[in-house]
């Protein structure tokens, strides 16, 4: 029966190599082999092969909530010197019931390229939320 249902998406940990304050959302997940088309110009066939080309992995969003004197978001960003920063390889782990990790994102080479502070409102009532952006060099998956 357990396995019946689809897992949530809302029970995940992050580990990024700072502190292990929760996250409300990460986005960017994504994995796409660029198609390459062919013909070589003594086929018989008169349309293109289509073959895999390039792996391309889009830039990982990581949003969590802004706490008194936290600031690491911005210390990771701020390694950027002449051609280098501090890269880290990031776990996403996707969480059963037990919080025990059942799907595992293993994402290499890390480095934030965008921060991104809250949007504040007088007459709101939201959390302020900061979001980074990463680049990466590409993930694995694990299912356990």
């Amino acid at each position: 029966m357990a396995n019946t249902y689809p897992l949530p998406a809302f029970h995940f940990l992050v580990d990024w190599g700072g502190s292990n304050v929760g996250f409300t959302e990460v986005t960017g997940l994504t994995y796409e082999i660029q198609a390459i088309e062919y013909r070589d110009g003594a086929s018989p066939e008169f349309h293109v092969t289509k073959m895999p080309g390039i792996q391309k992995f889009s830039n990982i969003t990581l949003k969590r909530g802004i706490f008194g004197g936290d600031n690491e978001f911005f210390s990771w960003l701020n390694t950027v010197k002449m051609n280098t920063i501090e890269r880290r390889d990031i776990t996403i782990k996707l969480l059963n019931e037990e919080h025990n990790p059942v799907i595992i994102w293993k994402v290499k080479q890390a480095f934030p390229v965008k921060l991104e502070g809250p949007g504040m409102k007088a007459s709101g009532n939201e959390v302020a939320i900061e979001s980074v952006e990463l680049a990466h060099e590409g993930f694995t998956i694990e299912a356990t």
